[in-house]
């Protein structure tokens, strides 16, 4: 039995040395998941720039025959898989069919396999569709690696817009910051949800579960960017393009 403390230490004394551009971890990690996907296999599709990189592999393998069907997580997703000519399934669909697998990535990831997600904005249909799948599948770079959660990455948390400023109030009572999160064009972004994000920068989150349970008790939160016992395999790409696999199961935390 390993640890995914060692994991870690695998992954980062094999990045002090992997020099390259980013896309090539992406493109690595990418790779390494494909290896995971069988014919007849139902898929959530995550979001991301990461992920991206899989969904340009998978349609290639679909285009050489390979026969799968995708739940994408959210619209920007859908758009991209139906360009590359991925099959996807309808919102009907999604609620018979639980997914076999689901492929995501992840702004962090620390030592007890939690994760910070929502850098995209698209962190509730994300969990919505990893907590439907038999498998979760995360794939990053080793950058997304840490100890523990903190300032570098802030926190996301989508709530209704209705009474926001009062929910950002009681968020901060927590003791963090909390900016709401403008969109590229101006103004408040907008989740696919129609609700906005709120950002939200702690020194360091300790407990993570007991700050998810914290936040999901305030009324107008509709959903926090940790997702705790989700993960099943973590893949780690680097610049070489070379990538470590890990599998939830076989490790002793």
């Amino acid at each position: 039995m390993i640890s995914l403390l060692s994991f870690f230490e695998d992954v980062r004394a094999k990045s002090s040395s992997a020099d390259g551009p980013q896309d090539e971890a992406k493109r690595a990690a990418a790779d390494a998941v494909l290896a995971q996907v069988e014919p007849g296999m139902t898929l959530g599709l995550g979001t991301g720039s990461t992920v991206d990189f899989f969904l340009q592999a998978l349609a290639q393998r679909t285009r050489d025959g390979l026969q799968v069907q995708g739940v994408p997580t959210s619209s920007q997703t859908e758009r991209r898989a139906k360009e590359l000519g991925i099959p996807l399934l309808g919102e009907g669909e999604f609620r018979r069919v639980k997914n076999q697998l689901c492929v995501d990535g992840a702004d962090r990831v620390d030592l007890a396999g939690r994760l910070i997600k929502g850098g995209g904005g698209a962190l509730l249909r994300e969990k919505l569709v990893a907590t439907h799948s038999s498998q979760v599948c995360i794939l990053v770079d080793p950058s997304k690696l840490v100890s523990v959660f903190d300032s570098t990455f802030p926190l996301p948390v989508e709530c209704l817009d209705f009474g926001v400023e009062d929910t950002l109030e009681k968020i901060r009572r927590l003791g963090c910051e909390v900016t709401l999160r403008d969109s590229s064009g101006g103004g408040r972004l907008r989740t696919d949800n129609g609700n906005v994000i709120a950002d939200c920068v702690f020194h360091q989150i300790a407990d993570p579960v007991a700050t998810e349970l914290r936040l999901n008790a305030i009324p107008g939160i509709v959903e926090v960017g940790i997702f705790s016992d989700l993960l099943d395999l973590l893949v780690v790409g680097f610049p070489d393009g070379t990538s470590l696999t890990c599998s939830t199961k076989e490790l002793a935390r």
